[in-house]
């Protein structure tokens, strides 16, 4: 008989050690719930769901069809039913904030669902460290612990979540199916019931919410690996997959989610520069992780995640290169990343760790240093950028984003001076500033850059340069050619009641707004023309119509 292949991965008992509870609690408020208060919806994705979820929670759109100013959503209106549900239920919230909530909610799913994926494949007997002649090795549940406080360590890391990941948008739900997915995958040898409600869930969810090619493609892979499972309990997932895959394809119909959006790919070196920031750092870690388990490539902890990636890849490669799309990818990423941790070499550790102290504390510098100026003055030139960029933006003091900014730079501080001052053994150690460092940087960005910042990405400037010109008291305003996001603005934010589906030679409406550069029509008149403030092109300027 032949003797198993050695496994990568040689770790210690003492390298096993986890991560403080409590501060991984906090780490996960400090990157979850920053962002979701103080601001309005910004500019195009977010600011479009958001008016779909208006529109259902404010009875302009039937719950079955939401639409801003009679143009319909594509895709399923489950992620919209959310938010809409939420605008309701919390009214004395503004609905902005109440439409995000559940959103945050979702954010801090995936990360436990990461968490527990990571810790059921690292529970697999293929992806134990070899064991020591004399004792001293990691044990099984410390080392599985260990190896998913990477996981989510790798996950908050994660350049392309960070942005996206904070958004009201149907891409966070799927984000949520897909993690549910690759959790039901993981843990059906050690929690049945749950992986078999997981499996069958993550599909329909991830069909309804917009993706149902992705879901059927991971449904397929998934059969091909329960089949293939030494595991009896991954083995019998074969027939709830297939349910799930059923449910996927009547949720799909039933909520009208198809939708052809393959495009070809038209820029390679550009799709190749998208997936290398947005996967960072997980992608070269992952792709470490595969060439050391490079052995071990059939084992459950390596072909999981790595289906799971795959078919989020190939999607944003068919659609040339769909951030959105590679957004699904970034759990699966994440568990592959910490399976590299107990194979780096000391030398790439510490670089990740200089590089990411340096970085960090740079731009914690540069948010302190705009700080001081946009209230002090000193120096002048930030503020003059700030009055450059933002044109009739005027910073005002609040104490709150100040403490809080404060605490998240003592936290950055305290994590610098922990991990450099004496050396730890924890395999998780290379990904906590990376990680801290994310996060302590969006901290500061929500709080002390926040209304600079909002007030460059939302159109509630443009809302106030309208409202002169256009009476709020108005039946109706024409609005045939704008954006979606214009429309979800000047609707749910400005009080207009707006109608985009008729010509403006053939509307009713006694008022219009005319997207620049367009020929105004017979019949209407100019009351003027305005623009957003931070809008230096004039490229998205409206015109204010009306009939005399």
């Amino acid at each position: 008989m032949n003797a198993p292949t050695p496994t990568p991965a040689i770790v210690s008992e003492r390298s096993a050690e986890r991560l403080p509870r409590l501060v991984l609690l906090l780490l996960c408020i400090a990157y979850v719930v920053p962002g979701v208060f103080g601001r309005d919806p910004w500019r195009n994705a977010d600011l479009s769901a958001f008016g779909f979820m208006a529109s259902l929670a404010k009875g302009s759109a039937p719950w079955w069809q939401p639409a801003i100013a009679g143009i319909p959503a594509e895709g399923g209106p489950l992620p919209y039913w959310l938010g809409a549900l939420a605008i309701k239920l919390l009214p004395w919230l503004d609905a902005a904030v109440a439409a995000r909530l559940p959103y945050a909610l979702v954010l801090a799913g995936v990360l436990v669902l990461v968490w527990y994926a990571a810790f059921h494949l690292a529970r697999t007997e293929a992806a134990q460290p070899i064991a020591f002649a004399f004792g001293g090795e990691a044990q099984l549940v410390d080392y599985a612990r260990a190896l998913a406080d990477g996981a989510l360590l790798a996950m908050i890391a994660t350049l392309g979540l960070l942005l996206l990941g904070h958004e009201t948008t149907p891409e966070l739900l799927q984000l949520l199916a897909a993690s549910c997915y690759l959790y039901g995958l993981a843990a059906a040898p050690y929690r049945p019931g749950r992986s078999r409600l997981a499996v069958f869930a993550a599909l329909p969810l991830l069909a309804a919410s917009g993706a149902p090619s992705v879901a059927l493609w991971l449904g397929a892979l998934g059969l091909v690996l329960a089949h293939r499972s030494s595991y009896e309990a991954a083995q019998r997932l074969r027939v709830w997959l297939l349910a799930s895959m059923a449910t996927a394809v009547m949720a799909a119909w039933l909520f009208d989610a198809w939708a052809w959006r393959l495009r070809p790919m038209a820029d390679l070196p550009a799709l190749i520069n998208l997936i290398a920031w947005f996967t960072w750092p997980v992608l070269p870690m992952s792709l470490w992780a595969l060439w050391r388990w490079r052995s071990h490539r059939l084992r459950r902890h390596i072909t999981i995640p790595l289906v799971c990636a795959l078919v989020p890849l190939g999607a944003c490669v068919a659609m040339n290169g769909a951030d959105r799309a590679l957004l699904l990818a970034l759990p699966a990423l994440a568990v592959l990343a910490a399976f590299a941790l107990p194979t780096l070499q000391r030398g790439f550790a510490a670089a990740v760790d200089w590089f990411s102290v340096l970085f960090f504390s740079a731009f914690v510098l540069f948010v302190w240093i705009y700080y001081l100026s946009m209230h002090t003055g000193w120096p002048a030139q930030p503020l003059a950028n700030v009055r450059k960029l933002a044109a009739g933006f005027e910073p005002s003091f609040q104490l709150l984003p100040l403490l809080l900014g404060a605490a998240g730079t003592l936290a950055w501080l305290a994590l610098v001076r922990w991990r450099t001052a004496r050396h730890r053994h924890a395999i998780w150690k290379s990904l906590a500033l990376p990680a801290g460092g994310v996060a302590a940087v969006w901290l500061l960005v929500m709080t002390l850059l926040l209304p600079p910042l909002d007030y460059a990405r939302s159109l509630t400037p443009l809302l106030a340069s309208v409202r002169p010109h256009l009476p709020l008291d108005a039946p109706c305003v024409a609005g045939r050619g704008l954006s979606l996001p214009t429309l979800a603005a000047l609707q749910f934010q400005g009080g207009w009641r707006m109608e985009a589906r008729s010509d403006l030679s053939r509307s009713a409406c006694p008022y219009a707004l005319l997207q620049a550069g367009q020929s105004m029509p017979a019949g209407w008149v100019l009351v003027a023309e305005v623009r957003r403030p931070t809008d230096r092109s004039g490229a998205q300027a409206l015109s204010v119509l009306r009939r005399p």
